[in-house]
């Protein structure tokens, strides 16, 4: 008898030897050992409370920002979906959305409720829950700049509450225990014209839709820039723009973007960053860090 023999009782769906390649925007990587989507944050916490403690528990959000690699991955993969986990609601100057809402539309909440300085999320092809783990941003603005607090539930099942200052934000980064699950976030806007905030993010979805490779299978930046250099730039200079590798390639439309353009496996995108990697430190002298998440065995 293994621990998926024993797995508690939920309301939810579990599922074992689920791949999760149709989980994530590249479409690439191996099955989870066990696939849990919760019905709500009570579900979850139950789970987590009974769950063997030595069964690695891994959370995927709307798979944007993440490569699967081909052997799967160890465990538990924790998704969560539907309203429970994605309602936004706006009161006042605070927005209040679940951890798996996404980022885009926590920006549209904003606009209709007449508050500015959440346009960004219009930018960023995630959830809340990633949001928060990463301090994402982009077009000059991070999460740190309107989070307010936020909550989430340990690897034990108990709830656990963070103001602003407990994250410790730095660029990309977050000092909170990286295997907290992160259910709810309370942001506050700055009131102004809502025509006026929906307009800003019509320019934002307006220029990501030109300058970045959206309609393909793809993910997020792929690398974060390092101090005093543009990664793309350090990308293109090193001659990688649309050079394929594998199945894989970097967009000629952007060049930290991957993107699955032949049938990729998950080795050939990873494969493909760390030859950039490589090739940029050899030519540059700077090393790249991963944006992207890169969870599970290797095939």
């Amino acid at each position: 008898m293994t621990w998926r023999d024993t797995l508690p009782a939920v309301r939810g769906k579990l599922l074992r030897d689920e791949p999760l390649a149709p989980f994530t925007w590249f479409r690439v990587g191996g099955a989870a050992e066990a696939l849990f989507i919760p019905a709500d944050p009570e579900d979850l916490a139950a789970f987590l409370k009974v769950l063997d403690p030595a069964v690695p528990v891994t959370v995927l959000g709307v798979g944007s920002n993440v490569i699967v690699r081909d052997g799967g991955v160890e465990g538990v993969v924790i998704r969560l979906a539907g309203r429970p986990f994605a309602g936004i609601t706006t009161e006042g100057d605070r927005i209040t959305a679940g951890a798996g809402a996404l980022d885009a539309m926590v920006a549209k909440a904003s606009a209709k409720a007449g508050l500015a300085g959440l346009e960004f999320y219009a930018g960023i092809p995630g959830t809340i829950g990633g949001a928060l783990t990463m301090n994402a941003g982009c077009y000059g603005a991070e999460t740190k700049d309107v989070l307010v607090s936020a909550w989430g539930l340990t690897r034990a099942g108990e709830r656990v509450d963070y103001a602003l200052s407990d994250f410790g934000y730095t660029y990309r980064h977050s000092e909170a225990p990286a295997d907290i699950l992160w259910i709810e976030a309370v942001y506050r806007g700055t009131p102004d014209d809502p025509a006026a905030v929906a307009a800003r993010i019509s320019e934002i979805t307006a220029r990501r839709e030109t300058t970045q490779p959206i309609r393909e299978k793809t993910g997020g930046s792929t690398f974060k820039n390092p101090p005093g250099h543009s990664s793309w730039k350090l990308v293109d200079d090193a001659g990688w723009r649309g050079k394929p590798h594998g199945g894989a390639k970097f967009s000629e439309l952007h060049s930290n973007f991957m993107i699955n353009f032949d049938d990729a496996s998950a080795a050939d995108i990873e494969g493909l960053g760390e030859a950039v990697r490589a090739d940029v430190l050899a030519k540059a002298g700077v090393q790249l860090e991963w944006e992207i998440k890169r969870i599970g065995r290797a095939g």
